[in-house]
């Protein structure tokens, strides 16, 4: 979903659609997306994304582009987000962690909203579950705040991080309330992660504590270049970038090319690592779900789905990541 801020429509400073990036500074590099809607992406893009060195991702709940007309809609959703969503990525190698919400945009269905809110707890404790998400604020109605809070108290029960959604609109007013109403709740700030955000939010963010991820888009939110340009005047603690690939004009390959942008700029690979991979896991890990070794020692590529696969033909799962994925 796009952004009308002038900041994120700044274009002089950012990196253009067009341009090359290169990958080859940052071969042999491991990242993890902590925010891509892989339920609208292709096969290809998953085979893309493991070429690239994205051995992790995480894929929150979100607004599928028009208005779901039941809650069961939300239950097959959320089934295929720790079910075969899970393991279309394993088939490329790529460990999927999914969060589980009701997002903002539904939240002001309230009879709707009311039915979600019931089976959210059938789903969050789930294996895979890092966290309740994406929740937040879009227009910053009664009812988002509403169920918004609501949201936080489950997350405090389960003890299960927080992934806000920043609103598009008023971004800096949405920001500041989302993080002062978690406070309100009594949620650490070390245990939710503020996203979308941009160079009128990230301080406020890493002052009050939380953790700041950013979404890099071809053309709004935030680019490659402003992203690089953040990094070096606020560091690497606490700061995450994503994609957020969606349906729409988007790139699951954002985060490793900005990776190489940065290596291309003079940041330190160690500081590359923690954004792009490091501080999304320790984030994230907080809902004792993630153990790096879990994609850092292999997956099994081989397993089935109730007894289905991606794969047609006779098709083998793609494991060396120099072969093509069909032999």
């Amino acid at each position: 979903m796009c952004c009308n801020h002038t900041l994120e429509n700044n274009k002089s400073t950012d990196q253009k659609p067009d341009e090359s990036f290169e990958l080859n500074l940052i071969t042999g590099m491991s990242f993890f997306d902590p925010h891509v809607h892989m339920t609208s992406r292709t096969t290809d893009d998953y085979q893309a994304m493991a070429d690239a060195g994205i051995v992790a991702l995480i894929e929150p709940s979100f607004w599928l582009g028009q208005p779901r007309t039941g809650v069961d809609s939300f239950k097959d959703y959320f089934s295929s987000l720790v079910g075969w969503e899970r393991f279309r990525s394993s088939q490329f190698g790529i460990k999927h962690y999914c969060t589980i919400g009701l997002n903002s945009r539904e939240a002001n269905n309230e009879a709707l909203a009311e039915q979600v809110m019931e089976v959210l707890p059938l789903f969050m404790y789930k294996d895979g579950v890092v966290g309740i998400g994406e929740i937040g604020f879009d227009d910053q109605t009664p009812l988002e705040e509403k169920y918004y809070r609501l949201q936080l108290e489950l997350a405090k029960e389960a003890n299960l991080p927080v992934q806000i959604h920043t609103p598009h609109r008023d971004k800096k007013r949405g920001t500041q309330r989302s993080m002062d109403i978690a406070i309100e709740h009594g949620i650490d700030p070390t245990m939710v992660i503020v996203d979308h955000n941009n160079e009128e939010t990230v301080k406020d963010v890493l002052n009050k504590g939380f953790w700041a991820a950013f979404t890099i888009y071809p053309f709004t939110k935030m680019g490659n270049q402003r992203m690089v340009e953040i990094t070096k005047q606020f560091g690497p603690e606490r700061i995450m970038i994503n994609s957020a690939a969606d349906w729409g004009i988007s790139d699951p390959l954002a985060v490793p090319k900005t990776a190489a942008l940065m290596k291309q700029q003079g940041i330190s690979v160690d500081d590359i690592r923690l954004v792009t991979y490091q501080n999304a896991i320790t984030a994230f890990a907080q809902s004792g779900q993630i153990d790096e070794s879990d994609f850092t020692s292999g997956i099994d590529q081989s397993i089935k789905f109730e007894g289905n696969s991606i794969l047609r033909g006779g098709q083998q799962p793609r494991i060396n990541k120099s072969s093509i994925i069909i032999r």
